[in-house]
């Protein structure tokens, strides 16, 4: 049941009619407690939307009471209304919940510099609040979706308590999240900076290793919030696990999801002299059009793989590094000695795995990217119009 998996929670997704499509565009989420705590982290692109910047000011004191969201229009960089959309958003949904404004997130997703139809917006609202309820999560996270083919939830449980989430993004997805809002829930018994830490640990090792398009989204958002209802209170470990587990299965899930991709690519990093090494080094590769491009044509160039990681800061010498695609060790030594044949690579699969061994450490990252596509190209020339 997504975000209503865990008890003290209700949601609603309806058709208020900003999609011209018809279909579903509204979501609201409702911390029902008997805790209210909460934490949340946003784009750090510095061009932010209108809802970013409520939400990051609501956040400050770790409470919410609930998460509206919207898709079918971003509200950014939209005037001075767009703004005040956000903060009416927010009042009414404090109104017909009976709490407070500044106790309730905001979320938008569409497209970037056009006016947000409030009227439209709030009547979705209240029809989202008079159909609340404790199985709503796949409603929710049905009235999110943009570009995505489908919706996205995940759970996690704990000893006593669970954890639930739903996502949205198909493309935009690169680190500081993604193109992408995700709210997720949990009834175990917990204060913000318990959350915080396992909310930032989970985004971590999960969303912003998702580069798919080397782009940076002005809406992104993330918000755990727990109500306590079970009246457990799990260790940090064991709530971050849980938190990790869900916002790894919702990253994977937008990563199959990516637009227009044939294949999904993992670029995993190991031998590096650091975290940081090997995460500069795989989202080197993950960036590389002439490596995305190689893999659409079912191509195992190589050469691109190594011609991308000698454009970081990482700490290695090229003529140690190890390049596997496929399982196929088709580079040694840095091209120093022969590896297998490229035409022993297979990559006609969806799933690609390509392994870079720089010798220089015990530190590894994987960064996971798909390849470019006519389609991806096609569906972003044509999505304003």
């Amino acid at each position: 049941m997504s975000v209503t998996v865990a008890a003290g929670f209700r949601a609603a997704g309806v058709v208020a009619g900003l999609k011209p499509s018809g279909k579903p565009d509204v979501a609201l989420v409702v911390n029902d407690g008997p805790q209210h705590s909460a934490a949340a982290v946003f784009t750090s692109n510095r061009c932010k939307a209108n809802p970013v910047l409520w939400s990051e000011r609501t956040i400050v004191d770790g409470r919410l009471s609930a998460v509206v969201l919207n898709s079918g229009g971003a509200n950014c960089y939209n005037g001075p209304e767009g703004f005040q959309t956000t903060h009416a958003s927010a009042e009414l949904v404090a109104e017909l919940t009976g709490g407070q404004a500044f106790d309730v997130a905001v979320c938008s997703t569409g497209l970037i510099g056009q006016p947000l139809d409030r009227p439209i917006l709030e009547a979705g609202i209240r029809a989202a609040h008079a159909q609340l309820s404790p199985d709503g999560g796949p409603a929710a996270a049905e009235a999110i979706m943009t570009t995505d083919t489908v919706a996205k939830q995940a759970t996690a449980s704990g000893d006593g308590w669970v954890v639930g989430g739903m996502a949205k993004g198909a493309g935009m997805l690169a680190p500081a999240l993604a193109t992408m809002l995700v709210v997720i829930t949990t009834d175990a018994a917990a204060d913000a900076a318990t959350l915080d830490a396992a909310l930032r640990a989970a985004t971590k090792t999960t969303f912003d290793r998702l580069d798919t398009d080397g782009c940076m989204s002005t809406n992104d958002t993330v918000v755990l919030m727990a109500s306590g209802a079970s009246g457990v209170t799990p260790t940090q470990d064991a709530l971050s696990a849980a938190v990790t587990a869900v916002c790894a299965d919702l990253a994977e899930q937008l990563w199959h999801d990516a637009e227009g991709a044939h294949h999904d690519i993992a670029i995993e990093v190991t031998g590096a002299a650091s975290e940081d090494d090997a995460v500069e080094v795989a989202r080197a590769v993950a960036r590389s059009n002439l490596f995305k491009a190689a893999v659409f044509g079912n191509d195992p160039n190589w050469g691109r793989v190594l011609a991308a990681v000698g454009t970081t800061t990482a700490v290695f010498e090229p003529e140690k590094i190890d390049i596997s695609m496929n399982g196929v060790k088709v580079c040694r030594a840095g091209g120093t000695q022969f590896g297998e044949p490229s035409t022993s690579v297979d990559l006609t699969g969806r799933q690609v795995h390509v392994l870079v061994e720089l010798n220089a450490g015990a530190s590894t990252a994987t960064i996971l990217t798909s390849d470019l596509t006519h389609d991806y190209v096609h569906e972003n020339s044509a999505y304003s119009t």
